[in-house]
Parts: C-alpha cells; sequence; structure tokens
C-alpha cells in the first residue's frame, strides 16, 4: 500500500499518501535450514539397488547398466558431498567434469564460474565410470545427467523422483535438493570444517549466509566441550 501511494505521488496524483507521517518496519523472521539427518541420509543411500532399466546415459549392452533409483543416488551423493544447487548439477556438461571425476567446473547464479571436488575415492570412481559411459555416444558439450526420454534431467524431474522416493521411505517432510545442499554444509561444520571454508563450497557471497548453518548445528560444539573438559582441568591444576 505505502508502494501505491508513493506511484501516486511520483505521479501527482490528487490523493494524499496515510504513510507519509508514519515509520513502518517489518522484519521478516529468517527461516533456519532442514538438513537430513544422518540415518535418513543412510535410509535414502541405501535405495541404490533399485530394479535397472535401460538409460540413455550408458549402452544398452554395457556392464554397466544403471538404474534410475542408481542414477539418482548417484545424484543424491554429489549434492552431499559438493553442496551444489540443483539447477548447477543437472546443468552439467560432459566436458565440465574432469576425466578422473574428481573435479567439477560449475556454472553458478550470475554466470559466476566456479570449481567443485568429489572427495570421496569410492564417488569419485562411480562418477568416472557414469562419465566415460556418457562420452561413448555423446560428444562433450552434451547433458552430463539425462531422463528417461534421453533428453537433460530437469530440476523438476529431479525433485518428482526424490518425492517418490520420500513416500517409499516414508520420510516427513518430503526430500528436497535444497534439503541435501543444507545437509552438506551442516555435516562439514558438525565435523569442524572452518566456516569459510564451507561459505567458500557453497559460493556464499556473505560470511552471514553460511553463519546460518553454525545454528542449526550444535554437535560440533558438544564434540568441543567434550574434548575440553573444564572441570577435570580445573581439578587437575588443584592437584598439582
Amino acid at each position: 500500500m505505502r508502494a501505491y501511494f508513493a506511484w501516486r505521488a511520483d505521479r501527482n496524483l490528487a490523493l494524499p499518501s496515510p504513510f507519509a507521517d508514519m515509520r513502518i518496519s517489518v522484519r521478516v523472521p529468517r527461516l533456519l535450514p532442514r538438513p537430513i539427518d544422518r540415518e535418513t541420509l543412510k535410509a535414502v543411500l541405501r535405495l541404490e539397488t533399485g530394479t535397472a532399466c535401460a538409460v540413455p546415459s550408458l549402452p544398452p549392452a554395457g556392464p554397466a547398466l544403471l538404474s534410475i533409483d542408481a542414477i539418482t543416488i548417484l545424484i543424491v551423493k554429489l549434492l552431499v558431498v559438493t553442496g551444489l544447487r540443483v539447477g548447477e548439477l543437472t546443468g552439467l556438461r560432459i566436458s565440465d567434469v574432469s576425466p578422473d571425476g574428481e573435479q567439477i567446473t560449475v556454472h553458478g547464479k550470475g554466470n559466476r564460474e566456479g570449481m567443485v571436488f568429489v572427495p570421496n575415492r569410492e564417488l569419485q570412481e562411480a562418477f568416472r565410470r557414469y562419465c566415460e559411459g556418457r562420452c561413448e555416444h555423446s560428444t562433450l558439450s552434451s547433458p552430463l545427467f539425462l531422463n528417461t526420454q534421453g533428453r537433460r534431467l530437469t530440476s523438476a524431474t529431479f525433485r518428482k523422483r526424490l518425492r517418490v522416493d520420500s513416500r517409499r521411505l516414508e520420510i516427513v517432510p518430503h526430500l528436497t535438493p535444497h534439503r541435501f545442499r543444507h545437509s552438506a554444509a551442516t555435516l562439514l561444520i558438525e565435523e569442524g570444517i572452518d566456516i569459510r571454508l564451507v561459505q567458500a563450497l557453497l559460493g556464499h557471497a556473505s560470511i552471514t549466509t553460511t553463519e546460518i548453518y553454525a545454528k542449526v548445528s550444535n554437535n560440533a560444539l558438544r564434540a568441543a566441550l567434550a574434548r575440553v573438559n573444564t572441570l577435570a582441568l580445573i581439578a587437575g591444576q588443584n592437584e598439582a
């Protein structure tokens, strides 16, 4: 309403604004991210043994025939270890991945280009094999992840797959790609990774955006307090 009356004033329309002498300050509470707990993540990763079906990413007669579940879980693992946005991951081309599957060139918001790493050796190997299969029948400029029709996998299609998996596992609230991004940040902070490194991983322009994950996780604080038992230190000092 205030913007409407300001718009009228700019056009010299004869209607005084009731907000002229009024100071309005509305603060919308900032919602905390909802990461996925570790037990739920374990249950999701166990879906890897789904029913195999021919997927255009690999030759139908190839030894590495992948199921839809297997490709979904490969993407989930990449989201968890890289903290990428789902749009960044589904937008990848084959050429964006290094030959060993360890590095990914990301085209993020505002046409910014960055680099993320796949630290897990087992995941690197699975990712490398997947990329090699894609290279056999596609050009380097082709999309990395495809849907069952052989076209680029979209974020919307991947979200639908996660909803199906959520119903199968009775996960409430349902899985979303961004919750995996939240989980990536929370897990790293819980394990004591410097918050500025997490900021660099997530591509946050401000450290304030990353600090919200420190509020979510108390595990890192609990572990630090367990390592430094202040009462034991005091007792030891008195005994000395």
